[in-house]
């Protein structure tokens, strides 16, 4: 055999024995395959590699503790400041006025749709004229209006109220209009005894309406079939998928006279001799403060300021409009307020205004 001849190949002498001093690491390092070159870490680096990555981590997570921390105390403070205003709130007064020592002028707010659930609502409107009629304070009290009008069943209720705390407490009402009172809101100043309007306010509408839609001809059209089954032969009256009938027609327009009427006797009563009656006074029309003044619906041109402070003699102003407190106004924002509003559109499509 020749000694230069590899042993396993070709050859049927067996490999030799690796050297038992041999270290296991050694063998694998001579079987592997071969890695690029680089230095070797010294018996020094190694652990100053570990103590970076350790020093790297705990900063790390002593910094995402730190951040975790600033959002729990963040966020109680938030709750802690909500749960303080609706705490506040629930103490609070529910309007500006209150009883004083002082004279002053007494206003009530009547702003936006005159509704139940609204601002302008009977319910609203009237605990505040009772308590600024009830404060010893107060030296008159002041309507300050700027509404389109709404249910003359709520402008009723506050005008009969209007003249029972006048004839109870002998004190004088004055209205003063800003942009607008028309229809239902004219029906609650009617009660003042007397208006002050701007030369550019919108005053007037005297009449009612009953207004909604009628879809029986886009129902033909389309092909759709109303049925309605009711007991008694009224009870779908002026239902907008149904015909009107002239009975009906002439049934509802009836009922509108009527509380036209009921309207222009309030009218009457409230504004007396002064007003000049017109063929057109009571048609719904409206005008502006210039031509009311002429007209008898108002009494001069004035805003708050000037009826307390030349007309009432009493120039400090007392609010004792009802005011939404802060848990009220959460509550309406964030409950079903878009749910209830839109149930109410669809039930007020007949509303009389």
């Amino acid at each position: 055999m020749n000694p230069n001849d590899d042993p396993g190949t070709g050859s049927d002498l067996p490999r030799p024995i690796p050297d038992a001093t041999a270290r296991p690491e050694d063998i694998l390092k001579a079987t592997a395959p071969a890695a690029p070159a680089q230095a070797a870490p010294t018996a020094s680096a190694a652990p100053g590699r570990y103590e970076h990555v350790l020093e790297q981590f705990a900063h790390d997570y002593l910094r995402d503790r730190r951040s975790d921390r600033r959002w729990k105390t963040f966020f109680r403070l938030i709750w802690v400041s909500v749960l303080l205003l609706f705490i506040w709130s629930m103490f609070s007064a529910k309007h500006h006025g209150g009883a004083t020592t002082g004279p002053h002028t007494a206003l009530v707010e009547v702003r936006g749709e005159i509704a139940p659930d609204t601002e302008a609502s009977a319910e609203l409107i009237n605990a505040a004229l009772k308590a600024a009629f009830e404060d010893p304070g107060s030296q008159a009290v002041v309507l300050r209006i700027n509404s389109p009008g709404g249910s003359p069943v709520q402008s009723g209720i506050v005008n009969d109220e209007l003249k029972r705390l006048k004839a109870l407490h002998k004190k004088k009402v004055y209205a003063v209009v800003e942009e607008i009172c028309a229809s239902g809101a004219y029906y609650i100043a009617a009660g003042a005894d007397e208006i002050y309007v701007d030369k550019a306010s919108v005053v007037g509408s005297i009449g009612v309406l009953m207004d909604g839609f009628g879809f029986t001809e886009v129902m033909k059209k389309v092909g759709v079939e109303r049925r309605l089954m009711t007991a008694g032969e009224n009870k779908g009256m002026l239902d907008p998928f149904s015909p009107v009938t002239p009975r009906q027609q002439a049934y509802a327009q009836a009922m509108l006279d009527q509380i036209h009427q009921q309207f222009i006797a309030v009218v009457r009563e409230g504004r007396g001799t002064r007003l000049k009656e017109t063929p057109e006074m009571f048609s719904g029309l409206f005008w502006n403060g210039e031509q009311a003044i002429q007209l008898g619906l108002a009494d001069g041109t004035g805003n708050l300021d000037y009826v307390a402070r030349e007309v009432v003699k009493a120039e400090d102003v007392v609010d004792y409009t009802p005011r939404d407190n802060v848990a009220e106004r959460i509550a309406k924002r964030f409950g079903a307020a878009m749910g209830e509003g839109a149930v109410k559109a669809m039930r007020s499509t007949m509303a009389i205004r």
